[in-house]
């Protein structure tokens, strides 16, 4: 029998989450969100579907070569052969193992709708599809999942067919059952109805739920509770429709609430805060300030009751300590936390201070007044382990800035003869080593032009700068400035990620002009790769 106490985490971001509406993840946010999910300690990340587009191709073959994975297991998503091909020729099938890893999830039809006006086919002939595809790739892979698609509806409908469709899974080696609600219309009381009345199958059951009534966590945890072992869901909930079910808030339930053992831990989950807020970032969505646990007004007190009473003792207001989440009591009359949320963070980072240091107080002044004006760090952790050091008196001055211009240009390229190239001209000037450089280079934009301007002048004195390259671009319009200064400006703020072969890491800039804050992560990009190489000034 399955060890119902421990529960598998399957993180499907990266495949169901992308499908969320205005989400575009580049390969490099795939990436990156791969290696918060293994520092987590997710059981498997579900990359994406092999052979159906482009980028997830170039996932799964960037992935082989980059990722190291301490302990979360990579999967391919597909469906089971079409009904016309032979499952060794299947484009689907081969797909999947083109990518290479040791986890294959397939989904099929559970529901006898969906079967004969969807697929066309048998009944018999869907079992026959289910059967073939797992058994096949059970023997080519270690791990193979089955995703029961629409499980809840087809239980409803025909549940002896929907269970038909189980045993097929089961008969032919698949790891775990995986009940789907698909259309994300069912109650948790007929989920954990439908999950009980299948423990007798001796497999291991899972849950993939869908929000579309806003359910989704509630019914996850309700098949958990009813026999579930394996539990699937996307960090903020992203996901087709509504939605899929959250696992920032299904994680905390499972291990604070429910007394279930993951590969989490109860000590890993003060980092979903943080995550959280990462993934919005890289998604380019606003961070919910309503979200459970992890929102800034998750434990934030404003009535006059409320703050005299959580102020002597938490637990009157507030359902578990925010530090176990990673987030931070808040009284909005008198802000009086964020130091330890600081502290907790400057220990991601290696820096180890004493929480007595005065410098501390001053160094989260400064963080609040550079959130106040739109900085966000989340995303941006070489920014702020610049300020951090540089509060500390570790980073050296390597040089100064005194000036960039940039000229953006629509010309005839020397290859072709119109005029639709647009190109730039980026100068900056530079203080180094006691002599000013002035340099002018060109780009394919502006941001491009001044950082070749950057790179070529800097390169001359500190060499290991050519190695660092721009690997994602990010721009966010935050709000209009008249509040700060009189005007109706826009706010911007640019999050950029690098790498230098070895390391990635991000940089922010904010301003009112887009340019100027590109230029400022830039500029801190570089300062940052010449702080982890450990250079010395000229």
């Amino acid at each position: 029998m399955t060890d119902l106490k421990r529960v598998d985490i399957y993180d499907t971001t990266l495949r169901d989450g992308a499908q969320s509406e205005d989400v575009q993840f580049s390969v490099e946010d795939k990436l990156r969100i791969c290696r918060k999910l293994d520092a987590l300690g997710v059981d498997y990340i579900e990359g994406g579907w092999p052979g159906a587009n482009p980028k997830d191709d170039a996932f799964f073959a960037r992935a082989r070569k980059e990722l190291n994975l301490s302990h979360s297991r990579l999967s391919a998503f597909g469906s089971t052969r079409r009904a016309a091909a032979r499952v060794e020729e299947d484009v689907v099938v081969r797909g999947l193992l083109s990518a290479e890893v040791g986890v294959i999830t397939i989904f099929g039809k559970s529901w006898d709708l969906h079967v004969t006006q969807a697929l066309g086919i048998s009944l018999a002939q869907n079992l026959e599809l289910i059967h073939d595809t797992i058994r096949y790739l059970k023997k080519r892979v270690d791990r193979v999942f089955y995703d029961a698609e629409h499980f809840f509806d087809g239980f409803a409908a025909n549940p002896d067919y929907a269970r038909q469709t189980l045993e097929a899974a089961r008969d032919a080696g698949a790891d775990a059952l995986i009940l789907c609600d698909t259309n994300g219309g069912s109650l948790p009381s007929q989920v954990g109805a439908a999950v009980a009345g299948l423990r007798d199958l001796n497999a291991v059951l899972g849950i993939h739920t869908h929000n579309d009534s806003e359910l989704a966590v509630a019914n996850a945890l309700a098949a958990v509770e009813a026999g579930c072992a394996h539990v699937q869901g996307t960090l903020n909930g992203l996901g087709e429709r509504c939605g899929n079910a959250n696992l920032i808030s299904v994680l905390p339930n499972l291990i604070l609430k429910m007394g279930r053992e993951t590969s989490v831990g109860e000590e890993r989950l003060p980092k979903l805060s943080a995550l959280s807020r990462f993934v919005n970032e890289l998604a380019n969505r606003p961070t919910q300030k309503n979200q459970p646990f992890v929102g800034s007004s998750a434990f934030a007190h404003k009535g006059g009751i409320h703050v005299s009473a959580v102020l002597k003792d938490s637990r009157t207001y507030e359902h578990i300590r925010p530090e176990q989440v990673g987030n931070k009591q808040r009284v909005l009359v008198s802000d009086q936390s964020g130091r330890s949320n600081l502290l907790y963070k400057f220990s991601e980072l290696g820096i180890e201070l004493d929480p007595k240091d005065p410098r501390i107080q001053t160094l989260l002044e400064e963080v609040k007044s550079l959130e106040l004006h739109g900085y966000q760090f989340d995303g941006a952790e070489g920014s702020l382990e610049l300020r951090a050091r540089r509060a500390l008196g570790q980073v050296p001055t390597y040089f100064e800035r005194r000036g960039f211009r940039v000229i953006d240009e629509r010309r005839i390229r020397e290859d072709e003869d119109d005029d639709r190239f647009m190109g730039a001209e980026g100068t900056v000037k530079i203080l180094i080593g006691g002599v000013m450089e002035h340099i002018v280079a060109e780009g394919a934009g502006p941001v491009d032009a001044l950082h070749n301007a950057l790179t070529l002048v800097l390169s001359r004195h500190y060499p290991s700068l050519g190695e660092i390259e721009l690997a994602d671009y990010k721009v966010r319009i935050l709000m209009g400035s008249g509040s700060m200064s009189g005007g109706a400006d826009a706010i911007v703020r640019v999050l950029i990620e690098w790498n230098d072969g070895e390391r990635r890491w991000g940089t922010v800039g904010v301003s009112d002009h887009i340019i100027a804050a590109s230029y400022d992560a830039m500029v801190e990009a570089l300062e940052y790769k010449l702080f982890l190489d450990k250079v010395r000034p000229v």
